[in-house]
């Protein structure tokens, strides 16, 4: 009963600071970029929390009490190297160019058939993103509410179109920062709770072979090393950072915000790893019936801890599945309607309002198909890692237009990885290697088909280009 008023109460706080911050909306610029003002501390706070999702908390803490220090490969390692990459290599080139959306260049670069083709991904990456999140929050609060999937879908759904249409990117980015405080909040806690406990019960020295099977950090290694891979392709082209990127005031504002992430993603999963061991040292009587955090708030133990443990864990679920349906519906806005359309003002925020509300009713959908969050968030990085990848951190150097190149990589990649997930969630009747298995595979054609399109394209190319 007191968890239920406390997520009312978190909601109501998401929902009205919303209210309280509008700002007046007049383009889609306004709408998904923040008019291209916001500051490095709301940009370092958005990015941060919205990448501190349900991977990030729940499985990450499920692997780092599974694996130990191995588990660094599946979410630690490729989220710091990747904000490296980005802050060190593209923040500059993507301050540069002039674009809303990521297909806006896709088809100065490879040509308008290409940019269909590569909305049409992002907008599906996007609802995949959103789904594993919504999949995570259904789970988690039916399981701890015990209330029904279907219904904690609606409540999650519901709170995150409210303030996501009210503000667009503005909204996200300010409650994103609220929520970062109550995720940091909840993990910083839960270890020392668990530390104290480990040093004041008496409990059985651990044995020597469990001990240095959870500090290996190559066990597991040929599975972990392609998710690593498989998350770092797909995150350093995903819209949701070179959003944040173009969204930043300045460009030093945007380097700011990243390099500041990066000590931040240290401490966290660092905490994270260190609540895994201490729980491995407790040896506590965890089952498979859920995420090993939802039993911790579910066993006896000190109340405020059960109950900021459960907000933090509903904040980073919410502050990417906020961040995923506004970054699908930027693409959906920019790169299908007003592709069709040439509205008003008032009308493009109205657009932009229908698109959010579309891209949280396609997750929502999404998520009672795929109910494995792992396996959803794994599918969705596939196709940006195997479609997107190489054609689009291309784009940035080439100086002319290559179309063959654009379209066969996307058309090999993405057509692989999309094979790939009509066979894994049973539409089609294939027997078909699981995620991350395909990620080599898929990555080669990707890189044959640009190859291939490149030549192609230096045959047809007129002289005086």
């Amino acid at each position: 009963m007191l968890s239920a008023i406390f997520l009312l109460l978190y909601l109501f706080g998401v929902t009205l600071l919303a209210f309280l911050f509008q700002k007046k909306l007049k383009t889609t610029e306004d709408f998904f970029l923040g008019s291209r003002h916001l500051s490095s501390g709301l940009i370092y706070f958005s990015l941060t929390a919205s990448w501190i999702g349900a991977t990030s908390t729940l499985v990450a803490t499920d692997e780092a009490y599974r694996q130990g220090l191995s588990s660094l490969w599946i979410m630690a390692l490729p989220t710091i190297i990747t904000v490296i990459i980005l802050a060190l290599c593209l923040v500059r080139p993507l301050r540069k160019l002039d674009f809303i959306s990521l297909p806006d260049l896709i088809e100065d670069r490879y040509g308008r058939l290409v940019r269909h083709l590569v909305s049409g991904l992002i907008i599906w990456y996007m609802v995949l993103l959103a789904s594993s999140q919504l999949v995570a929050g259904g789970k988690f609060l039916a399981q701890v509410l015990g209330i029904n999937y279907f219904t904690a879908l609606l409540i999650i759904t519901g709170v995150v179109i409210i303030y996501a249409t009210l503000g667009g990117l503005f909204s996200v980015a300010l409650t994103d920062t609220f929520q970062f405080f109550l995720i940091f909040g909840a993990i910083f806690y839960l270890a020392i709770s668990l530390y104290h406990h480990s040093w004041s019960s008496a409990l059985p020295p651990l044995h020597f072979s469990r001990l240095t099977q959870n500090l290996n950090l190559l066990a597991n290694f040929r599975q972990n090393i392609l998710i690593c891979l498989s998350f770092v392709l797909a995150w350093v082209i995903s819209p949701i950072s070179w959003q944040r990127i173009r969204a930043a005031s300045t460009t030093r504002a945007a380097q700011q915000a990243l390099w500041w992430s990066v000590p931040t993603f240290i401490l966290y999963f660092g905490l994270i790893i260190f609540i895994g061991y201490q729980l491995k040292v407790l040896a506590l009587p965890f089952n498979h019936s859920g995420p090993i955090l939802s039993q911790i708030i579910q066993a006896p133990g000190p109340s405020s801890l059960r109950l900021l443990l459960f907000i933090g864990i509903i904040a980073a679920i919410m502050s990417t599945l906020d961040t995923a349906i506004n970054t699908g519906a930027l693409s959906l806005t920019q790169d299908v309607i007003l592709q069709l359309v040439s509205p008003t003002s008032s009308a493009m925020i109205l657009f932009s309002r229908a698109s959010t509300i579309i891209m949280a009713l396609l997750a929502l959908a999404v998520a009672f198909k795929l109910q494995t969050i792992l396996q959803a968030l794994g599918l969705a990085s596939e196709i940006m890692a195997e479609g997107l990848f190489l054609p689009g951190l291309a784009m940035l150097f080439l100086k002319k237009k290559h179309p063959r190149a654009g379209l066969l990589a996307l058309l090999l990649g993405g057509g692989f990885a999309l094979v790939g997930f009509l066979a894994q969630i049973n539409l089609i009747p294939l027997k078909w290697l699981s995620w991350p298995q395909t990620l080599p595979l898929g990555v080669s054609l990707s890189a044959l088909g640009f190859i291939i399109g490149l030549f192609l394209d230096s045959l047809n190319r007129h002289p005086s280009d």
